[in-house]
């Protein structure tokens, strides 16, 4: 056996998404900061998407991926 391995346990995860006020929370950032760093992707743990013929965005925000870069495990409860 390697005694110089570390081995983490990684939460279990739905893939639910992370909605963008809970992020904007969690980095104590506002909401237009969490999309704006998505959108110019600055921000790595989530994606926006623009639907043809419509102004807005919808994001998505991978709860594994946030994790890795805040520490926080969303478990999808109501916030």
């Amino acid at each position: 056996m390697d005694r110089n391995k570390i081995y983490l346990e990684i939460p279990k995860f739905t893939g639910e998404n992370v909605p963008v006020q809970v992020a904007a929370r969690v980095m104590k950032k506002d909401k237009q900061f969490v999309r704006q760093g998505i959108i110019q992707g600055l921000l790595t743990f989530g994606v926006a998407f623009k639907k043809e013929g419509c102004e807005q965005y919808d994001y998505y925000i991978s709860p594994l991926k946030f994790w890795k870069e805040t520490g926080y495990i969303y478990d999808g409860a109501k916030e």
